[in-house]
């Protein structure tokens, strides 16, 4: 472990050095941890630099997740996985077909991950990824993600285009987006 004052806080951080990271990446955990990522070659004076630019939103999030406390999380290691992975693989394909009805998107796989922060991802080649998690949210929120995901296959990115294309079938996104942030894995 790392450590840096932030803004008069001391404030420890892990250091994982990638040989698939491009940039630095700050991440910070539910349990309030902080997690930063840097190329193999990154200098490390770049880090303590990056850090304080950041304070502020750094601080913000170990703060949020510290006032939360005990909130309920939805937990679960590699046996909770394996445990419930092919019930997320049927619940997810059930919500796709459903889903893509008002869509009529085309994809490739839908594959069920063990991601620590996501819910979901769209790949290059139109495959979709979803967190096994998915089934403990609400049947609304879990719908969200995977309208959310179906919408990547026509556009990559968080565009306005992007938006209103969810709004096709989520209207009420922005509450649902909204509630789905105040749910820790």
């Amino acid at each position: 472990m790392k450590k840096t004052v932030l803004r008069g806080r001391e404030v420890e951080y892990a250091l994982k050095k990638s040989a698939r990271a491009r940039l630095l990446r700050v991440a910070i955990y539910c349990d309030a941890s902080v997690i930063v990522t840097v190329p193999i070659d990154f200098g490390e004076h770049k880090i303590e630099r990056f850090l304080k630019e950041k304070a502020s939103w750094v601080l913000e999030k170990m703060d949020y997740f510290l006032r939360l406390g005990k909130t309920v999380r939805i937990g679960g290691g590699r046996r909770e996985y394996k445990k419930h992975r092919e019930q997320a693989r049927e619940f997810v394909r059930t919500k796709v077909e459903e889903i893509n009805k008002i869509y009529k998107f085309s994809f490739g796989k839908i594959a069920i991950k063990n991601h620590k922060t996501r819910w979901g991802s769209c790949s290059k080649k139109k495959n979709l990824n979803f967190n096994y998690k998915i089934i403990f949210l609400s049947e609304r929120l879990a719908e969200y993600i995977v309208a959310h995901e179906l919408c990547h296959l026509q556009v990559f990115n968080h565009s306005r285009d992007f938006w209103n294309l969810l709004a096709r079938a989520f209207p009420d996104y922005r509450e649902c987006k909204k509630e789905l942030k105040s749910t820790l894995f």
